[in-house]
């Protein structure tokens, strides 16, 4: 089966750019599930219901995000009553939501685990990223052998180190947050896929999706500044992971990056 996943979803511009390509990729690329980060996709900052249900029109089957999560508080009671719509797992205990979830493939019947967890380097604390995600794949595992695992982190270290951690024992760990595309695609030697960052798909000229004048009055100034959604055209940035659907294990990565006009 062939599972895309896609980068950090960027305000309007991001979710207008999805609803446009992702039912072509879907067809083009033969996708049968698609994971998308909605960190950023409403305002760009966090997610609200409305936008949500917009990539979920466009063929997202389900939704991870992380530290902005909560930025639109409607969405915290429509988080109660959505399973496709994760936070990171290792978010305090209490808190709404859930941090993994087993979905059904659209086109082929298969089941697939997607756990959502946030890393501690240069975040806000959290609980162990590592141990968190063990645990959840446990769960995850009696349901699922097709597991996708979405580190939502700042340092590179981290993420490579759950790659590392995770080989073998999920099928695919694909980094977000930084909404800079690496190239560092594997099938690591376990038999995971692993991606650094798989990007945004947000406002290409612009600074990670933001008005390029905001971001540089505030390192220039170091005051405070708002900070806007970019317009213009739209880089939809992610990963295409091959995966035995047996076993779980990937057979293939491969980076996407597609420029869609406003």
């Amino acid at each position: 089966m062939r599972i895309l996943f896609l980068g950090d979803v960027v305000g309007r511009p991001g979710r207008r750019a999805v609803a446009r390509l992702l039912p072509r990729l879907i067809e083009r690329e033969g996708v049968d599930f698609v994971v998308a980060n909605c960190e950023n996709a409403s305002g760009g900052k966090g997610i609200d219901p409305e936008g949500a249900e917009e990539l979920y029109d466009a063929g997202a089957d389900v939704l991870t995000s992380g530290n902005h999560v909560w930025q639109h508080t409607a969405i915290i009671e429509y988080m109660r009553d959505h399973s496709r719509l994760l936070r990171p797992a290792n978010f305090p205990a209490g808190v709404p939501g859930i941090g993994f979830t087993v979905q059904r493939a659209r086109r082929v019947d298969v089941a697939v685990g997607v756990v959502n967890v946030i890393g501690r380097v240069f975040m806000a604390p959290a609980d162990c990223p590592f141990r968190v995600a063990e645990a959840a794949i446990a769960a995850v595992r009696a349901d699922a052998s097709v597991i996708v695992v979405d580190m939502h982190a700042e340092a590179t270290s981290e993420k490579v180190g759950m790659g590392r951690f995770l080989d073998g024992k999920v099928s695919a760990v694909v980094g977000s947050h930084t909404h800079v595309q690496t190239a560092d695609e594997a099938v690591l030697a376990g038999g995971t896929a692993y991606l650094t960052d798989a990007g945004m798909c947000g406002p290409g000229e612009s600074v990670l999706g933001v008005k390029t004048e905001q971001v540089l009055r505030r390192f220039l100034t170091q005051m405070p500044t708002r900070f806007e959604v970019a317009p213009g055209p739209v880089l939809v940035q992610g990963a295409l992971i091959d995966v035995d659907a047996t076993t779980g294990r990937a057979t293939g990565i491969r980076r996407i990056r597609e420029r869609v006009l406003q």
